[in-house]
């Protein structure tokens, strides 16, 4: 009798061994570029194109330790440039589970590389509430793309991040442009907040629709179509090009109802097949015609000071949530509050307003 290869791994240790190996990774790059020397041969690595170096740059910015997070700070002071991040162009692409977002994205991507550009792509993953851990499948399912030279795509968890984004996703934008990526493209999980978590990253918003996906117009919230710069209706072939042509149709007449575009823009309903590649250089062409308008009107640029100044506050927001755990008496501190509104001997209003007064600490 064949004797017992011994238990097999269960579900909950193999996530337990990604977690880890990739802790692991952070501490290896993290020593490996602690000293400032260091960090400015890394820099120069990333502005140099250097896949591996920008890799390491962004699992750096994923990072939640505090001597990591100043690393961070000297390396993007070494590599922000704003002539290069003028130059670039983010799209931000998401659509409903199975409407074809990473063929759409790898056709699509394709077509910019045959132009003359590189294209960065940033998937966010919905990490499990459970777990923890994240499929982080687009490589996979990108295979030509990954492989190109002028493409780099990269998968990183939400890390139960408010609104389905990564936290360091506007920091990887930054790092993919001093790499020389002049086309970043960041897909959502396409559930949630995520569509406006993404729309306030980039400078346009491409949504994916689904033809003959039932009652179209009702079923899509009106709110995303109204961050939406460019509606595509993917799987527009065989027996289905039809139903996506009149759910084109539908949609530019619907959007048509809606108030006028922040940029001046009107939202135009395309068809298109990211299987057979068709509608693709049309969509280019959408995009473009998208950029020289928002360029002379200035739109471009106006968007992009608002989106920095929201950074700024989402990041004053997350440090301040962070340095509770500074000393110990804040962590108790803390801790005695979340019992108390847990308990019910509090509400959260009222718990979150106490924390937030200074004399808090003395009580």
């Amino acid at each position: 009798m064949a004797q017992n290869a011994g238990p097999k791994k269960s579900n909950k240790d193999e996530r337990s061994s990604s977690l880890e190996a990739r802790e692991q990774a952070k501490a290896r790059i993290s020593k490996a570029h602690q000293a400032p020397h260091a960090i400015k041969q890394w820099a120069d690595e990333i502005q140099n194109g250097s896949r591996k170096a920008l890799g390491q740059a962004i699992t750096l910015a994923e990072s939640s330790l505090a001597k990591d997070r100043d690393r961070l700070e000297t390396l993007l002071d070494h590599v922000q440039s704003p002539e290069r991040s003028q130059k670039s162009w983010r799209l931000g692409i998401t659509g409903v589970p199975g409407v074809g977002k990473s063929t759409f994205i790898e056709s699509f991507g394709a077509a910019w590389i045959d132009q003359g550009h590189r294209v960065a792509v940033l998937a966010v993953d919905p990490s499990s509430e459970r777990s923890k851990g994240s499929l982080l499948g687009d490589q996979t399912r990108m295979e030509t793309l990954t492989k190109n030279p002028k493409a780099f795509i990269r998968p990183s968890p939400t890390a139960q991040t408010l609104g389905g984004v990564a936290r360091a996703t506007h920091e990887s934008i930054l790092l993919c442009e001093a790499a020389g990526f002049d086309r970043i493209l960041v897909e959502t999980v396409g559930v949630g907040q995520s569509e406006t978590a993404v729309r306030q990253l980039t400078d346009a918003f491409i949504l994916l629709m689904l033809p003959g996906a039932g009652d179209d117009l009702q079923g899509i919230k009106r709110g995303i179509m109204e961050m939406a710069d460019l509606i595509l209706v993917n799987k527009c072939d065989g027996p289905a090009a039809q139903q996506a042509k009149l759910a084109a149709s539908q949609y530019a007449q619907a959007v048509h109802l809606f108030p006028p575009t922040e940029g001046g823009h009107t939202v135009h309903a395309q068809t298109i097949s990211a299987l057979e590649q068709t509608g693709i250089s049309e969509t280019c062409n959408s995009i473009e015609d998208l950029m020289l308008l928002w360029s002379s009107n200035g739109w471009f640029e106006g968007q992009r000071s608002q989106q920095s100044i929201r950074q700024f506050n989402d990041h004053v927001r997350s440090l301040l949530f962070e340095n509770t755990q500074l000393s110990p008496h804040q962590t108790g501190a803390w801790k005695h509050l979340q019992t108390q509104v847990q308990q019910q001997q509090i509400s959260a209003f009222a718990a979150a307003r106490k924390w937030m007064n200074p004399l808090a600490s003395q009580t």
